[in-house]
């Protein structure tokens, strides 16, 4: 009897089965696998997905604008938002409530590390690159020049402070996770803090050196996404399985142009080209932080070459010759690293979330994931354009405002006018021998 049943079972299945009729989308697919691989832009549900990320890149890139605008200051505080925001989607990825349940107080000491760490960075580049706020009022001059003195030495403090304030929180059971979040946040902080100083150092030297690089991996990520939408049959790495050589081609040939031609309109800006420097007087010394235009020599990258095209145009064309700044060429650099190499930031990432079994790292940005997913590739090319800039454009020779950051910083007064008086006796010695 059970027998009977389950071959009617079967046959009844089969015959319902056989009626089914094939469903639209079910045909699609077939004809897509018989045919090849699918287009991605014959994909329905991507088309939603695809208005919901133009949408917050368009307020993203318009943010963006507005920040650059503002100045080096107001740039160098998105810096820093975005990485607590960073720190935050990465503390929370091997975070367990169950575990923290235990502990009261043990997420305080994530954030004790983090903003340890930016003092630290951000101490040092202050102390490095503007100098000490040298003011008329002695007590706040002693201050601040204290500080930086002793910055390296508070920093340490606050860091074993933590160190003490970890040992003291270990409990049983929990000996195992207490120790994986301490080694997990002090890998954090240095892949956050080590590569987003290099993207200060570069806001300082120049808006361009950081406004260029960061344009060139957003103009890769969105042809790489256009061309992959359209035109992508052909996976390219298994890590992404969306990412295709036809937008990974056609990214690249668009990046690498767009360097070009940015660098001619952006190098014509002084706002942009002018490095944010230490303004000097005869009483005291102040940081430019302030967010006006910017005046300055360009210096030779920035001054226009021109190039006459000679024979290789034909008689009748109406250019003879072309404008070009000699940066222009440095930029083709940065273009073929954001187009080759940066992408690979994005690819490491990708790894990474399929280790933790994650489709992003946050939902901070509609569409895009959270603000790491967006950061990848970003942190990767800050570094290679710091590296590129110090190695083949920043001069090697010392300059006057170099010396002088080190007289006001490391000499006593005193100190400094010996300094005065023996520069003066050269002076007029050297005057004598001329004369």
């Amino acid at each position: 009897m059970e027998r009977d049943t389950s071959s009617s079972d079967v046959s009844a299945s089969h015959v319902g089965r056989a009626r089914q009729r094939r469903r639209p989308t079910e045909a699609t697919a077939d004809g897509n696998r018989t045919n090849g691989p699918a287009l991605l832009v014959n994909d329905q549900n991507k088309y939603k997905s695809m208005l919901i990320r133009t949408y917050s890149t368009v307020w993203m890139i318009g943010g963006f604008v507005l920040i650059v605008y503002m100045g080096h200051l107001y740039i160098w505080a998105m810096v820093v938002v975005i990485q607590i925001f960073m720190a935050k989607e990465l503390f929370n990825l091997l975070r367990k409530s169950s575990e923290e349940k235990q502990l009261p107080g043990f997420r305080l000491l994530n954030w004790h590390f983090f903003f340890t760490a930016m003092l630290f960075t951000y101490g040092r580049f202050l102390s490095r690159q503007l100098v000490n706020t040298v003011t008329s009022d002695h007590l706040l001059y002693k201050v601040v020049s204290g500080l930086i003195k002793y910055q390296m030495f508070i920093c340490y403090f606050l860091y074993i402070a933590g160190f003490v304030w970890f040992i003291l929180t270990l409990k049983k059971k929990t000996y195992k996770y207490q120790f994986k979040q301490y080694a997990w946040t002090h890998m954090i902080l240095l892949t956050v803090f080590a590569q987003s100083s290099f993207t200060v150092a570069n806001i300082f030297e120049g808006m361009f050196w950081f406004l260029l690089p960061a344009s060139l991996i957003v103009i890769n990520d969105i042809a790489a996404y256009l061309f992959g939408f359209f035109l992508g049959r052909t996976p390219l790495i298994k890590l992404s399985p969306k990412k295709t050589w036809e937008g990974f081609i056609g990214a690249s040939v668009t990046t690498i142009i767009s360097a070009f031609v940015l660098a001619n309109v952006m190098g014509r800006f002084q706002w942009l080209t002018c490095p944010r420097k230490v303004r000097y007087h005869f009483l005291w010394n102040v940081i430019d932080l302030s967010t006006g235009w910017l005046c300055c020599d360009p210096g030779p990258m920035f001054k226009p070459d021109h190039y006459s095209l000679g024979e290789w145009v034909p008689k009748g064309f109406p250019w003879k010759e072309v404008v070009l700044l000699p940066v222009q060429w440095h930029a083709l650099a940065l273009g073929l690293f954001a187009s080759i190499i940066a992408p690979f930031g994005g690819f490491f990432a990708s790894g990474f979330k399929r280790a933790f079994k994650i489709k992003d790292f946050g939902d901070s940005i509609p569409g895009h994931g959270g603000i790491t997913d967006r950061m990848d590739c970003q942190m990767v090319m800050a570094v290679f354009a710091y590296i590129y800039h110090q190695s083949f454009i920043s001069p090697q020779n010392y300059s006057v405002e170099l010396i002088l950051e080190q007289i006001l910083r490391n000499l006593t007064f005193e100190e400094q006018k010996f300094l005065y008086q023996q520069l003066g006796e050269i002076y007029r010695e050297r005057q004598l021998m001329q004369s």
